[in-house]
């Protein structure tokens, strides 16, 4: 198994189960460009592993992540490339082996959009979940205009993408998209359990499974995210979300 090329992302084998880990507790585990590389690279690596059978995706204890880091986000504002948040959304939709989310603390941004492409997700009860797009001005990524009105329905998925408010873990698992809510000392091992059970099942029959379930995805899944992006880059460079930005960076000051 490969080493991670950055410090803030993890990756640990446990028996057959590759645990790829965001820690960067000091920065809310916000995402740089470096480590969506390193997240990228960890689950096509992962998928490629014979000895491994599934990838399970987890922050630190109290935190998923809070989305992207904004001083790193506005350094390359350019979203019509591949950049390595692209390859992230692109390895995690299109993994060939179950995907496990175990979530605790905040999921912002990101961190709930890539919980749509797990195939299971277990958060801790004092987890909670936010899009919030069109408060900083911009559109829905990673597919999940797409994915989220397909799990939840239209009103619902314009209540979580139009309004952007923050929701419980409680809420995601009536809407459909979190398997279980766990207490916050439990959630971890319940979902290495369930990874470790999925595991020593035969893997052809899991994989073949899990192709047969998303069988119908794959064009459009590519055509969202490219959509999205474009859309995203030209909201990127409006007024409103200039300034929402530059007030952040100002008050991060």
């Amino acid at each position: 198994m490969i080493t991670s090329p950055d410090p803030h992302i993890n990756y640990q084998v446990n028996h057959g189960v590759f645990v790829l880990q965001i820690n960067r507790p000091d920065k809310k585990n916000a995402l740089t460009q470096s480590m969506y590389a390193a997240m990228a690279e960890g689950i096509k690596s992962a998928d490629q592993d014979g000895d491994i059978r599934v990838i399970l995706i987890t922050g630190v204890e109290n935190c998923f992540t809070s989305g992207n880091d904004v001083n790193d986000f506005v350094k390359a504002p350019e979203m019509g490339t591949e950049r390595p948040s692209v390859q992230f959304m692109k390895a995690i939709a299109f993994a060939n082996k179950p995907v496990i989310a175990a979530v605790g603390g905040m999921a912002i941004g990101i961190g709930t959009t890539m919980l749509l492409h797990c195939d299971l997700v277990y958060a801790s009860e004092d987890a909670f979940l936010q899009l919030p797009f069109t408060n900083l001005g911009l559109c829905p990524e990673a597919g999940s205009s797409l994915l989220l009105p397909q799990i939840v329905g239209h009103q619902r998925a314009s209540e979580l993408l139009l309004l952007g408010e923050r929701f419980s873990a409680q809420k995601a698992m009536d809407y459909g998209f979190v398997n279980d809510v766990l207490p916050a000392a439990g959630y971890m091992e319940h979902a290495m359990n369930k990874a470790h059970h999925l595991a020593k099942l035969p893997a052809d029959s899991v994989q073949t499974s899990k192709a047969l379930i998303k069988r119908n995805q794959a064009t459009p899944m590519n055509e969202t995210i490219q959509g999205e992006l474009l859309q995203f880059a030209r909201l990127l460079q409006s007024p409103e979300a200039q300034a929402i930005f530059q007030a952040f960076l100002n008050k991060k000051k």
